[in-house]
């Protein structure tokens, strides 16, 4: 699993394996950021970690680092590769080296609003209606096949803050069921 913030729904998946709807282990979790508390979930649950140096850059992800982290994944015979709430674009390193086996999910329903803060974008768009989606990830952004998703209707109420905290319920159910289709497929 990679991250970049606070895990969420890598604490979501976690709880799916621990009560038997994901037939899955979590090896490792990787972070660009020494702390993202997805670190601190993972070694709560003895979970490996491991921390990307992305050499200072903000948003770009080195091809060396993304080679090292293939290696790495490949050296741990992991299966699959989920994205949780990683911020910065995977390329051809980790995509060659797991193809059709890298998932993300999105707060929104793609291919609407990608990008990042995209449950503000749907707020300033005047959408009525969000969600979230899981979707393998490809070389673009957030343009991957879509695997599944969620709605949730937005309110006439809604701050960008209350949307997205309705969007992240849906994530916590939909990642861990999506895992289990894609896992499914293989």
């Amino acid at each position: 699993m990679l991250g970049s913030g606070s895990g969420s729904n890598c604490q979501s998946i976690f709880n799916a394996i621990d009560e038997g709807r994901l037939p899955a282990e979590v090896v490792i979790v990787l972070s660009d950021h020494a702390d993202a508390y997805i670190l601190e979930r993972a070694r709560q649950r003895g979970v490996r970690t491991e921390l990307m140096d992305c050499g200072g850059y903000r948003n770009k992800f080195p091809l060396e680092v993304q080679e090292r982290v293939a290696q790495l994944l490949r050296e741990l015979r992991v299966d699959f590769v989920c994205l949780a709430g990683f911020m910065r674009l995977v390329k051809e390193p980790l995509l060659a080296a797991f193809p059709k086996r890298i998932l993300n999910i999105h707060p929104a329903l793609l291919p609407a609003f990608p990008g990042v803060e995209a449950w503000r974008q749907a707020l300033e768009a005047g959408a009525t209606q969000t969600g979230c989606t899981v979707h393998y990830v490809d070389a673009g952004m957030d343009s991957g096949e879509i695997l599944m998703q969620a709605f949730v209707p937005v309110l006439p109420d809604d701050t960008p803050e209350t949307l997205h905290a309705r969007i992240q319920v849906q994530e916590h159910i939909l990642y861990p069921a999506a895992i289990l289709s894609a896992l499914s497929r293989l």
